[in-house]
């Protein structure tokens, strides 16, 4: 055993002759090549013939990726590099660790909700959708809207009850829900900033949204002021996904 060079750490050699270390350059030139049928591994890979230096970002990359992992300072010390850049090429990041990265930034779960529809697929194979007649029905929890282009209406978030929207206790929506060739869909919207914010800063926030689009007209023409949708209109109950599950937002 010797002290290690940078951990003054009493350590065992890999490959020593006498009690003293064998070279580096014949280790790859000779001990490793010999050893590698010995053990069913090739003698190189994509990166070129197998040495005892690609141990280390192979290291690096484990300890990077770990379920407590170093950090790249830590990486730096223990690998004996004089700059963080050095030990960046070093630790490289899996792709199942960039993945919980991305789910734990919770973009979706901020920014995109998802809304059930309810597509009539007797309208559409009886032509009847081609001609005008409404196919598909957005469920906006106290009632169903039929403008075709929801995903772009800026009254998404709390509808202005247009001449699109169709009350749940109304004929129209109980003859919908009857119909036996229903099929249930989900559709992702990305929200806008103020979207956003009436969904989770409260009755302010959402005050804010409905001032914004109090003169802003419907898709079916009339603004909901001249609608006069109440003050308190009910938020749409859009459906939060979280990591490919839906739960009611």
């Amino acid at each position: 055993m010797r002290p290690d060079k940078r951990t003054e750490e009493q350590v065992d050699f890999l490959s020593a002759y006498r009690a003293r270390p064998v070279s580096s350059g014949y280790t790859n030139s000779t001990i490793t090549p010999m050893h590698c049928p010995k053990a069913e591994a090739p003698a190189a890979d994509a990166r070129g013939n197998i040495t005892s230096h690609q141990a280390r970002p192979t290291l690096a990359s484990q300890l990077y990726n770990a379920k407590e992992p170093m950090t790249l300072f830590e990486l730096q010390a223990r690998l004996g590099h004089r700059s963080p850049e050095s030990t960046q090429h070093y630790a490289k990041i899996s792709p199942n660790t960039l993945t919980k990265a991305y789910e734990d930034a919770g973009y979706f779960a901020r920014n995109v909700r998802t809304i059930e529809v309810l597509v009539d697929r007797d309208t559409v194979a009886s032509g009847a959708a081609a001609a005008g007649e409404p196919w598909q029905h957005y469920d906006l929890g106290h009632g169903y809207c039929t403008y075709a282009f929801f995903e772009q209406c800026q009254h998404r978030m709390a509808c202005a009850r247009c001449d699109f929207h169709s009350p749940k206790d109304s004929t129209r929506a109980q003859l919908l829900e009857a119909k036996g060739n229903l099929q249930k869909m989900a559709v992702s919207i990305p929200l806008a900033e103020d979207e956003q914010a009436a969904l989770t800063d409260g009755q302010t926030a959402i005050d804010e949204l409905l001032g914004r689009l109090a003169d802003t007209p419907t898709p079916a023409g009339p603004t909901p002021r001249q609608i006069t949708t109440p003050d308190t209109a009910q938020l749409l109950p859009i459906v939060g996904v979280r990591q490919g599950t839906a739960t009611q937002a």
